[in-house]
């Protein structure tokens, strides 16, 4: 079972939901959200920071040492958080799990009418949506090499 919750930027003009694996963590673990308008005037901190296309998650490390003790490996890291999904967006970016659903509900809508075409059309469009995510710089969507341009 895994959790998921909204927070605020620090500027408040946006937010982003959060997915946390195994329940490990919970949002207590988030320091601060930057969107990409808050974060152009912080100082980027490695140690407890993690950027993905112009947002930064600021993860308060006492607390993730604190909760995080079943977390497998030597050193908790924030990229390790976010890359192994203890702390990170719920989807492929802030926003993914409410825009993915919008977009596919014309080819759901094919599922009662033409399962094979539903099959299909669900196929491409993963795959096109994961390339042009990857090409917008996404994190989580560079698995794949979709060339960009």
């Amino acid at each position: 079972m895994c959790m998921a919750t909204e927070i605020r930027c620090t500027c408040g003009s946006k937010s982003a939901s959060l997915h946390f694996r195994d329940n490990i963590l919970s949002d207590q673990a988030v320091g601060k959200l930057y969107c990409p308008d808050c974060a152009s005037g912080i100082r980027f901190d490695p140690s407890r920071m993690v950027v993905d296309n112009g947002w930064v998650i600021e993860y308060d490390m006492d607390i993730v040492h604190f909760m995080g003790h079943k977390i497998p490996g030597p050193r908790v890291t924030p990229d390790l958080l976010f890359d192994e999904g203890y702390c990170t967006w719920n989807g492929i970016y802030p926003g993914d799990h409410i825009d993915s659903v919008k977009e596919r509900e014309q080819i759901v809508a094919l599922m009662k009418t033409n399962p094979a075409r539903y099959i299909q059309e669900m196929k491409s469009w993963v795959q096109q949506r994961m390339a042009r995510l990857q090409c917008e710089g996404w994190r989580k969507a560079k698995n794949g090499d979709a060339p960009c341009g």
